[in-house]
């Protein structure tokens, strides 16, 4: 069970749409957009907070999302799956393709994560991967130094991870990738990463 995202952050949940309303107006809708509107068949979006992904995810003839806090489960209860990144309660080889946006930053074990999303993966199917990544040089430095109070005040969220390299350790093949800085040079949580893998054969 994932600590960090099973337990229930009301106040965060309750203003999360209001603090990421201009970041998803801005920058995050267009790339969802991007990513999510062509995936067809079983999805299955893992942290699906209060259902960002969700209207993107038309072409899709089911939807399962995964949120473990209670208070962002309550938003989009009727479509939720409860299920932890780390211990997804999905049988082998039942989906089309695994979402995560914003949500590996959070996780206990990404790389245990990442694991659960390949073994869930139908053959041929798709990792889809929005998330902020390490930065490097003072960035990186910046990043671990204030990863101890970011993750206080932003639950469990952990500023200094090399998605990509975990993505790959998990046993995918990156076969699309991009590096992106929507952010002030204050903000620590960037850059962006948006990727595309498959399972390695």
């Amino acid at each position: 069970m994932d600590v960090a995202r099973a337990a229930e952050h009301r106040v965060f949940a309750a203003l999360y749409d209001r603090m990421t309303g201009p970041l998803e107006q801005g920058v995050l809708g267009e790339r969802r957009a991007g990513l999510l509107a062509d995936l067809a068949g079983e999805v299955l979006d893992v942290g699906a907070g209060t259902g960002a992904n969700l209207p993107y995810l038309r072409s899709a003839s089911r939807v399962v999302a995964a949120e473990p806090d209670p208070a962002m489960r309550r938003r989009i209860a009727a479509k939720l799956a409860g299920d932890a990144a780390e211990a997804l309660q999905q049988p082998d080889a039942s989906f089309d393709a695994v979402v995560f946006t914003q949500v590996l930053c959070t996780v206990t074990d990404p790389d245990r994560a990442l694991a659960e999303a390949r073994r869930v993966l139908r053959p041929g199917g798709q990792l889809i991967v929005l998330e902020h990544v390490r930065g490097t040089g003072s960035l990186a430095r910046w990043q671990d130094r204030l990863t101890p109070l970011w993750s206080r005040l932003i639950p469990g969220c952990h500023l200094g991870r090399d998605t990509a390299a975990a993505v790959e350790r998990a046993g995918f093949t990156i076969q699309s990738a991009e590096l992106f800085d929507p952010f002030p040079r204050w903000v620590p949580a960037r850059p962006m990463l948006q990727a595309i893998a498959v399972p390695a054969t």
